[in-house]
């Protein structure tokens, strides 16, 4: 009974302690198997177990394990240990050190089973004459000409005459769309001054049919909104002058009546004047007729004078309706006077950029053919015990955690050998500011 109890008990030990083994074996880092030491800002993880004799079982050691990083001086510095030197020691007699001052310290029989994993490697450095120098991180089995690839490649510096050649053709490309900027303005201005309904462009060979369709776009905007703005201002005039025409009308009719209540007025101061002569009315009767009939005939005169004025405003808008078309004519007509000189100063802006940039291109040409590339030669900076040391590398050289690698591209200039580009095929340097300004 006390048998079968145990049985398990052992099997399930030899178990654990057959697991544990395989971890502290499988736990050590291959960078640690080719025995070279621990660079400085390496971070490792280190694991301390121990085969516990009373329990049948290996216990971890959590509070002396962790996480650490070597300093630049070489050291480690551990709990309970203090500061450990690394900078000389092999992966066996790093973890042999640990262990055995372990033992000491604590005055075990037996040193613990101590294992080293490497988390992070310490970064390589890549200067020179690569496209983006800097750090990169390191991996084991890193080559000098995978560390290049990382950076980006060989650096290929601009001469300035390749610089001034980009910033001309950038110049002509803008002349190029300041062009068709101008030219569709023109023809917007065209169609105004002709009254059409629409604008007709004229499309330019070589543009860039998304760019013009998006200037076309905008000055179909504006043509309408100028057109609709034309016949707003049209309707305004003439709603005005059916107004004035219609006030006028009321006012002539107002002016009727004055007229008839004046001859009212007059027919009754006869007959009063008549009967004031015979002294059959009092004379009270025949001023106040007198006054009534002033007053008439100045209502008279106002409404006279109201018909003159509603008459010279009629005349004012109906002139100003029809000088509408003519006036806003006109000020196309300078508008696209003043755009046509425009485009003529954007022509010869071009033609002499054109020029430029063609001599540019043939000069950049004639110094292409004059520079012999060199191979790439490489120089790796190690530290090694303290020192630093420089040495010649090739591309399929390994390198090591905390490396520097410096690229050096080197030209020669060399007379030009071989054919022009005239007797190579090449394309002609006034077609190629041609092309690269469209």
């Amino acid at each position: 009974m006390n048998l079968s109890h145990r049985i398990p008990k052992l099997l399930f030990r030899t178990a654990y302690v057959i697991s544990a083994f395989a971890f502290l074996v499988g736990a050590v880092s291959p960078a640690l198997a080719d025995g070279a030491s621990l660079a400085p800002q390496t971070k490792i993880r280190l694991t301390i177990v121990q085969w516990m004799q009373s329990k049948g079982q290996y216990e971890r050691w959590d509070a002396l394990g962790g996480e650490y990083t070597v300093s630049d001086e070489g050291t480690v510095f551990l709990p309970f240990l203090g500061s450990l030197s690394v900078d000389n020691l092999k992966k066996s007699d790093l973890t042999n050190e640990i262990a055995k001052r372990l033992q000491e310290k604590i005055g075990l029989v037996q040193p613990p089973a101590v294992t080293i994993e490497i988390l992070e490697y310490p970064p390589i450095y890549v200067v020179g004459d690569v496209t983006t120098p800097g750090e990169y991180k390191y991996r084991p089995g890193l080559t000098v000409l995978q560390s290049l690839a990382m950076s980006g490649g060989p650096f290929r510096s601009k001469t300035p005459l390749q610089t001034e050649s980009i910033k001309l053709v950038g110049e002509l490309r803008e002349i190029d769309h300041s062009i068709l900027r101008s030219t569709a303005k023109l023809s917007r201005l065209q169609a105004e001054m002709a009254g059409a309904k629409e604008i007709t462009f004229d499309q330019a060979a070589g543009v860039d049919q998304q760019f013009s369709a998006g200037i076309y776009s905008e000055e179909r905007v504006i043509f309408q909104a100028r057109a609709n703005a034309l016949e707003r201002q049209s309707k305004a005039l003439t709603e005005l002058r059916e107004l004035l025409t219609t006030e006028i009308s009321t006012l002539e009719e107002k002016l009727v009546g004055a007229d008839d209540n004046i001859k009212s007025v007059e027919d009754q101061l006869t007959s009063v004047k008549s009967l004031v002569q015979k002294g059959l009315t009092i004379s009270s009767r025949q001023l106040d007729l007198e006054r009534l009939l002033t007053t008439y005939r100045s209502d008279k005169l106002d409404l006279v004078t109201a018909i003159m004025r509603g008459r010279q405003a009629v005349s004012e808008t109906t002139r100003n309706l029809e000088g509408l078309s003519d006036t806003r004519r006109s000020e196309v007509a300078v508008e696209a006077q003043a755009e046509r000189a425009n485009l003529d100063q954007l022509k010869m802006k071009r033609e002499m950029t054109q020029k430029l940039l063609i001599d540019q291109l043939a000069a950049d040409d004639g110094l292409k053919n004059r520079s012999v590339e060199l191979p790439i030669t490489f120089t790796v900076s190690r530290r090694n015990e303290g020192r630093i040391d420089q040495f010649q590398a090739s591309e399929t050289t390994t390198l090591a955690p905390g490396d520097v690698v410096r690229v050096v591209r080197p030209q020669i200039p060399d007379e030009p050998s071989g054919p022009t580009s005239d007797q190579s095929g090449e394309m002609e340097p006034e077609t190629l500011a041609n092309r690269t300004s469209q």
